[in-house]
């Protein structure tokens, strides 16, 4: 199988299993509601954020649009990125890294582009999940839908001792972030990177370093 065939799966793989899991928790599950899948160590938490990873959120209207064209100029520059690496045969593990970066931002960007076309809005609390094609149209216009987010790992729950200055008494959660699958997708390919760096673009300093050697003769016979 050839690089660019292997950075097509990935992306793809990823797009899928983020897109269809998406689906199912917005028209299963109502905004807010709880699925154990390990009991005190990972549920199903439906949420939904304006665009940024892990739940964060940019700014009111403005700020949501601003925001998905900044992710679709990024996306292009991952998309020409990538492909220079795989024409100029960089490390395969680099051809991963950067498809699974791009998948993760791609299926984001699919939420905020057309969820809010598609679907009902979500409502906290209401024991009703949004309808997918609404009759009436969905919640929000193109480039202003929202980022459906699920995965959630509450590993350490408890109280702040009281004699705790500021905080005693008060619960605190380890891990709270609630993120999906294109967000593990993105921060999956980064740390594979900064990990893996030195190996990635060894070569490349390798390379230069060869034509310093070649070229440091004929500066010596002049």
């Amino acid at each position: 199988m050839k690089t660019w065939q292997k950075s097509v799966l990935i992306v793809l793989g990823v797009l899928i299993i983020d897109q269809v899991l998406k689906f199912w928790v917005k028209t299963h599950m109502y905004l807010g509601e709880d699925i154990p899948v390990l009991d005190g160590f990972f549920k199903l938490h439906f949420i939904e954020n304006e665009g940024m990873a892990f739940g964060m959120s940019w700014g009111p209207d403005h700020g949501k649009l601003a925001l998905t064209l900044f992710r679709l100029v990024a996306v292009i520059f991952i998309a020409y990125l990538l492909h220079r690496v795989i024409r100029n045969r960089k490390p395969l593990g680099l051809v991963i890294s950067l498809s699974l970066i791009l998948a993760g931002a791609l299926g984001n960007i699919i939420d905020s582009l057309f969820y809010g076309m598609i679907f009902s809005a979500s409502q906290w609390g209401s024991y009703q999940p949004a309808l997918f094609l609404p009759p009436g149209g969905g919640y929000a216009a193109l480039f202003h839908g929202k980022v459906v987010d699920m995965l959630f790992f509450p590993l350490i729950e408890g109280v702040y001792p009281r004699w705790l200055p500021f905080l005693g008494g008060r619960e605190f959660l380890f891990f709270r972030p609630v993120f999906n699958i294109a967000d593990s997708s993105i921060t999956i390919g980064v740390f594979i990177i900064l990990i893996f760096q030195k190996r990635f673009f060894a070569h490349k300093e390798e390379h230069e370093e060869k034509e310093g050697q070649e070229e440091a003769p004929l500066h010596s016979e002049r």
